[in-house]
């Protein structure tokens, strides 16, 4: 791996390099990021392993902010998400919690941030948005965004980097490996995890009162063709009868700016 600008669409293979050589071998400076390039972003994803939470707090914001804007995929992001997969389970991602309040409270886990990072940045480039992008852009869409097809084709990579997650000890992590892990099993290869991702999002809803995560799994078992009439609790039909009503008020022209979700 010398330089992730080259393109395949051959889908990636599952063995990911180690994250030294992703540092070592890419050409940081030649990619671009939505302010410039990424000349900077090694330092700050060295920093994501640093012992002191407060460190890998900022290189959150230094490294993945980056090459965050928009949700859009750039070249330098395809190398930042194969970094944060080799980096999952690295010792430091457990090392305490990001301290996010004034009493120094520790709250969340360097890997739980990373996943959630992972998982945003995947559905930024899920089937749906290609679906979108077709509708707007014609059947070339992926064709003229080399940058998410090339994230798309390391979806099997990023997916085996997740995947042991999924049984982890922490509650948290196992919840952000399973919404990271749902839009990466759209790859086809990855169908056949499809039913052991749906017996974890069964749990998850049996636990968590999380609206996004929920909203997620929910969304992940209708497209795969599941009935979540048996699933869904109160809230989970409110939101559901809430945006159906606002889609329809926008077909009809009952309701002039976007609905609130």
């Amino acid at each position: 791996m010398t330089n992730h600008r080259v393109q395949s669409n051959e889908p990636a293979r599952a063995e990911l390099p180690h994250y030294q050589e992703i540092l070592d071998n890419t050409d940081w400076a030649s990619l671009e990021t939505p302010s410039g390039t990424g000349e900077l972003l090694p330092t700050a994803l060295v920093r994501l392993l640093h012992a002191d939470p407060r460190v890998r707090a900022t290189a959150v914001v230094d490294a993945l902010g980056a090459v965050t804007h928009q949700n859009t995929i750039y070249e330098a992001t395809v190398p930042v998400a194969l970094y944060v997969a080799t980096v999952l389970n690295h010792p430091a991602t457990v090392a305490g919690g990001f301290e996010q309040d004034a009493d120094q409270t520790p709250h969340y886990l360097t890997r739980v941030v990373l996943l959630d990072w992972l998982s945003s940045t995947a559905y930024d480039a899920d089937d749906e948005c290609v679906a979108n992008g077709e509708r707007s852009s014609g059947s070339a869409f992926l064709d003229e965004c080399p940058d998410m097809r090339a994230f798309r084709d390391l979806r099997p990579s990023f997916y085996s980097a997740v995947h042991p997650l999924l049984e982890h000890d922490d509650a948290d992590v196992r919840a952000a490996a399973l919404v990271a892990a749902l839009p990466l099993a759209e790859h086809p290869v990855l169908a056949q995890h499809r039913t052991e991702l749906v017996d974890h999002a069964r749990r998850l809803l049996n636990t968590s009162t999380d609206r996004y995560k929920r909203d997620r799994v929910l969304e992940a078992l209708t497209a795969w063709g599941h009935d979540i009439s048996g699933l869904e609790n109160a809230d989970d039909v409110a939101v559901r009868e809430l945006r159906a009503r606002r889609i329809a008020e926008r077909w009809t022209g009952g309701c002039s700016e976007d609905p609130p979700f």
